[in-house]
C-alpha cells in the first residue's frame, strides 16, 4: 500500500507552528531574566476588582480561561496525519460575593471554526462557608478517574490517557449539584447530574441521571511524602438512549493513587465499567511516573492498557482516530513526554511521543499500530 499523507490546514491555525518557535525563543530568553514575581504581576491583571470590606456585596471579579494550542503528527506505517489547531480555548469570569458565594461563567470557543462559540463549560453558583463543605449548583466538572479528576490546565501528559477517554465522561461539564469538602486528610465529593441531551447551553434533562461519589485520603505523613492520596470513585448512571453527557456505561469503579515526594512521583489508575446499548464492559489500568529536573523541566512516562470484553468496545484517542475511525478491543500505549514550565501550569510547553497498538478481533477496521508526536503550548489564568 502506498503511503498516504493527510494534512488539514486552517487559515488561522496554519501559521501557528511557525510562530510558536519564535515566541518560545523570546520566552526562553525572558525566563533567565524574569522572576516568578514578574509573572505574578502579569497574571494579577486578570483580577479586575477586589474589595476586602466585610460589608461589600461584591468581593472580587476575576477573569478565567485557558488557551491550549497543539501540533500533532500520527504515522501508522501506511498513512500519516498532521494538524495544528487550538485544542482548547476557554474564556470567562468569576465573581465573589458576600456570604462565601461565587458565580463562575465560562465558555468554549474555536477560533478556527464557524461558529466560534462552541458551548458553556463551567457555569455555576457555589457556596463554600469552610473547607469541609462546598455546595455547587449548575454546569460543572464530573470528576472521576485519575485524569478525569485532573483539570486540563494541570495535566502532566499532553492529553488524558485512553483509560480516562474510554471510561470517563469526556463531555466533562454536566449540569448537576455537588457537595464536596476536605476534613483533615479526608476528601469527599458527592454529586447528582443529568445524563440527558447535550447542547451549547445547559443541555436538556430528557434522559437519565447519574450519581458520582468520591472518597480520597492522603497518606503523605505515613509515607513521608509531599502527597500520597488514594481515591475511590463510584458512578451509577441510569441507562437511557437520550444520554449525551455520558458514555453508555452504567456502573463505573475507579481506584487511583497520586504520589509525589521531592523531585519524583507516580500517578496510577485502575478502572472498570459495565456497558449498555451495545457498549461492551471495559477495564484497564494506567501508570504514569514522572521526574522533575532542574530549570523547571519535567520528564513523564506513561503506560496504558484498556480491554473490552466484546469486540469493538475500545475507542481511539483524539489524533489516532483521524487515521482509524473504527474501534478495537485491546489497547496498549507507551508515552514519553517532556514538559517545560515558565510559570507552573499557568504557562508551559508540553511535548510527547506515543506508541499505540490496538487489536481488533472482529477485523472490521479497528486494528492499529503506529506512533505519534504531539507538542502543545498551554496558558491559563
Amino acid at each position: 500500500m502506498h503511503n498516504r499523507v493527510r494534512h488539514r490546514s486552517r487559515k488561522l491555525a496554519a501559521t501557528a507552528p511557525w510562530l510558536l518557535p519564535a515566541f518560545l525563543g523570546v520566552a526562553s530568553t525572558g525566563h533567565a531574566q524574569t522572576s516568578t514575581e514578574t509573572f505574578g504581576d502579569l497574571w494579577s491583571h486578570a483580577r479586575l476588582f477586589a474589595n476586602a470590606s466585610e460589608d461589600a456585596a461584591i468581593k472580587s471579579v476575576v477573569l478565567s480561561g485557558r488557551v491550549q494550542y497543539d501540533y500533532a503528527y500520527v504515522d501508522s506505517g501506511d498513512e500519516e496525519y498532521s494538524d495544528s489547531d487550538f485544542r482548547r480555548f476557554r474564556f470567562g469570569f468569576k465573581v465573589g460575593f458576600r456570604h462565601d458565594l461565587v458565580f463562575h461563567a465560562e465558555a468554549e470557543y474555536a477560533p478556527s471554526e464557524d461558529p466560534v462559540y462552541q458551548k458553556l463549560t463551567d457555569t455555576y453558583i457555589a457556596w463554600s462557608p469552610n473547607d469541609a463543605v462546598e455546595v455547587t449548583v449548575g454546569k460543572q466538572g464530573a470528576n472521576f478517574t485519575m485524569d478525569g479528576m485532573t483539570s486540563s490546565k494541570e495535566l502532566i501528559a499532553i492529553d488524558r490517557s485512553a483509560l480516562t477517554n474510554n471510561i470517563w465522561f469526556t463531555e466533562e461539564y454536566v449540569p448537576g449539584i455537588t457537595v464536596t469538602g476536605e476534613v483533615g486528610k479526608l476528601r469527599y465529593d458527592a454529586g447528582y447530574f443529568s445524563s440527558g441531551s447535550a447542547n451549547r447551553g445547559f443541555g436538556d434533562s430528557d434522559g437519565g441521571e447519574f450519581f458520582l461519589g468520591t472518597v480520597g485520603y492522603d497518606f503523605d505523613e505515613r509515607f513521608g511524602a509531599d502527597k500520597a492520596e488514594l481515591a475511590f470513585n463510584y458512578v451509577d448512571n441510569e441507562p437511557d438512549p437520550a444520554n449525551d453527557f455520558t458514555r453508555p456505561l452504567e456502573q463505573i469503579v475507579s481506584v487511583s493513587f497520586d504520589f509525589e515526594k521531592e523531585r519524583w512521583g507516580v500517578r496510577s489508575d485502575i478502572s472498570a465499567a459495565t456497558g449498555y446499548l451495545g457498549q461492551s464492559d471495559l477495564s484497564g489500568f494506567m501508570v504514569m511516573p514522572f521526574y522533575n529536573l532542574a530549570n523547571s523541566n519535567q520528564l513523564v512516562w506513561r503506560y496504558t492498557y484498556v480491554n473490552s470484553d466484546d469486540p469493538n468496545g475500545v475507542r481511539f484517542g483524539r489524533y489516532e482516530r483521524e487515521l482509524e475511525s473504527g474501534r478495537g478491543d485491546d489497547y496498549r500505549e507507551i508515552y514519553f513526554g517532556v514538559n517545560h514550565y515558565w510559570y507552573g501550569h499557568k504557562l508551559k510547553l508540553q511535548s510527547g511521543l506515543q506508541y499505540v497498538d490496538m487489536s481488533d478481533v472482529a477485523n472490521d477496521g479497528g486494528a492499529f499500530t503506529g506512533w505519534s508526536w504531539t507538542t502543545g503550548f498551554r496558558i491559563s489564568w
